[in-house]
């Protein structure tokens, strides 16, 4: 069976811990829990292209070269940017991040995901396609699981394929 690594990189507070868990284990928790360096965990997906095991790797906090140790990003087949729909300092920096992320591995597919949808209207995310110098892939919200399946099977469709 294929396995790939997917990281899921981002500011604080972005909800990478949360859609990590809805993923995993279909689990929301209200309050915020700092991710202390990396948590690992694993998931087959089924996908019309054949099965995929996902190791996917939650990195805590920033993008930023001082902040994450770049072997983390080592051997990764896939990433996901993740940033807050609701907070500008979230992504205001996607530019920077996305190329510094691609410099550190070339091959990798990278995926922007605005999470925190239930908190904006349709109004506020169509302001803020228009603020992103890139596009978005999609939006999700680890509450209500929006989105969050929908996010790793077409992910895990393009590792496969």
């Amino acid at each position: 069976m294929l396995s790939k690594k997917v990281i899921l990189t981002g500011s604080f507070g972005v909800g990478k811990t949360s859609l990590f868990e809805r993923f995993i284990n279909n689990k929301f928790e209200d309050k915020y829990l700092t991710t202390i360096g990396v948590k690992v965990g694993k998931k087959l997906v089924n996908t019309e292209k054949g099965d995929l095991s996902m190791m996917i790797w939650d990195i805590a906090g920033e993008v930023a070269q001082n902040k994450v140790p770049t072997s983390y990003f080592l051997g990764a087949s896939g990433i996901i940017y993740v940033f807050d729909v609701t907070r500008p300092s979230t992504y205001r920096n996607i530019g920077e991040d996305i190329e510094y992320l691609k410099s550190i591995n070339k091959l990798t597919t990278i995926k922007v995901v605005g999470n925190k949808k239930d908190l904006a209207t349709k109004d506020d995310l169509d302001k803020l396609l228009k603020e992103i110098p890139l596009s978005v892939d999609l939006f999700t919200s680890a509450k209500t699981g929006e989105n969050v399946e929908k996010l790793f099977h077409e992910f895990a469709l393009e590792m496969v394929g």
